[in-house]
Order: C-alpha cells, then sequence, then structure tokens
C-alpha cells in the first residue's frame, strides 16, 4: 500500500521502484575488504550513485559518508588489523597491473582496499583532510578500458567511475590468485551501473528540452 499521490518505494534503497536498480545488483563475497568513502555531496545529491552499487554489490564492503576521516574509530580499526592500500594514483603507487598487494606470504593480513567515491575535486579534499589516509600505500592499476559514464562528464575518457575502477581491481586481484571471483559476477558487476545510465539517458530523451541536464561542455 502506498499513500494516494505517493510512488511506490524500493525499502531496500528506499528509490521509487520506477529508478530502483536493485534487481539488477547480484552480490558476493570476497577476501579483501573493499572500504567506500563517499563525499556528503555524492550521498545527498546522486540519486543512484556508483559508490553505493560498489558497496551493495560487494559483501565484504563498508560505506562510511564524510570528508575528514582522520578521527573515525571504526576506519582506524580497519587500517590497523589489515594491509591497506588506497586506490589514488601517484608516483610512488603499486601498480597492481603489475606487482601483487601481498607483502609477505607467512605473516599476510587480509587486504583492505580504500575507494574515494566523489567527484575528481572532491576526491582530493577528502585525502587531504583525512591524515589517517595519507599513512596508506597508494595503489593503481593500467588499463585500456574508458568510462562507460555516458550520462556524465569524465575529466579524460581513461578516467573510471568508483564501480568501474573497482571491477579493474577485482579482475586484477584474480590475475594475483588473491580473488577467486567467479566470471559470471565480474560479468555481472557493472549490470546496476548500465541500467542507471540507460534509465537515465531514457528520462532525458522524453523530458522536455528545457529540463535536459546531461549535455557535454563546449570548453
Amino acid at each position: 500500500m502506498t499513500a494516494y499521490g505517493s510512488r511506490e518505494k524500493c525499502y531496500r534503497c528506499f528509490r521509487p521502484k520506477s529508478s530502483c536498480m536493485c534487481e539488477y545488483i547480484n552480490s558476493f563475497d570476497t577476501n579483501t575488504k573493499f572500504v567506500i568513502l563517499m563525499h556528503p555531496k555524492e550521498f545527498k545529491k546522486v540519486k543512484n550513485n556508483t559508490g553505493y552499487f560498489t558497496h551493495r554489490t560487494l559483501e565484504n564492503s563498508e560505506l562510511f559518508v564524510g570528508i575528514d576521516f582522520s578521527n573515525n574509530r571504526r576506519i582506524n580499526e580497519i587500517i590497523q588489523t589489515h594491509e591497506s592500500y588506497i586506490l589514488f594514483p601517484s608516483a610512488d603507487a603499486l601498480n597492481l597491473s603489475t606487482t601483487t598487494p601481498v607483502k609477505n606470504e607467512k605473516e599476510k593480513k587480509a587486504i583492505v582496499i580504500f575507494l574515494i567515491d566523489a567527484t575528481w575535486s572532491c576526491a582530493s579534499k577528502i585525502f587531504k583532510k583525512s591524515q589517517n589516509l595519507q599513512t596508506l600505500q597508494h595503489m593503481s592499476f593500467t588499463t585500456t578500458r574508458e568510462s562507460q559514464y555516458q550520462i556524465k562528464e569524465q575529466p579524460k575518457s581513461h578516467y573510471l567511475s568508483t564501480i568501474e575502477s573497482t571491477l579493474v581491481v577485482l579482475e586484477l586481484l584474480n590475475v594475483w590468485k588473491i580473488e577467486n571471483t567467479p566470471t559470471k559476477n565480474l560479468n555481472d558487476f557493472l549490470n546496476p551501473f548500465l541500467q542507471m545510465i540507460e534509465y537515465q539517458k531514457n528520462k532525458v530523451a522524453f523530458a522536455p528540452t528545457s529540463s535536459v541536464r546531461f549535455k557535454k561542455s563546449s570548453k
């Protein structure tokens, strides 16, 4: 039952069922822990967020919303008990495409990878504000994959969204035998993201001209 004049909602994501992507999410477990750090702007403004999709799909993940995580007790606990990396490109980053993140086979800890879910400028703010994140080893990868985020302008075509980056990481962790994620799970991983794009494209296509929001910059 729904109140008169209201739209039926999904009680998992609390989105109207017309824009709910839950049916496309196929969750699975991983050996690696993933921590998604979401900027408040993403949390408040984005209706179907790729960081949220990532969290919902990966059972061994946690999601935190904020900017300065320096004194977050849970995050600091995770850092202390795991071999901790942050997916953040830099000159000293471990390139997952060429190097395993396992440092010591005899005394290895479980791996955690921190993912910053924000626009490129907001991601830098989170990293600069959070002193605990600055102690983590950076992780990066090399790929020829281009972003499929057709409704959102990326700074460059090879810049990937949170969920697309996580898929590349999972594929590479499989290569290093750290994960054994079934091919079907990898193939299905982007489904909620791709369905969300189609939903937004259709919404824009049938909207009045004055309400179209997604368009390429002329600069």
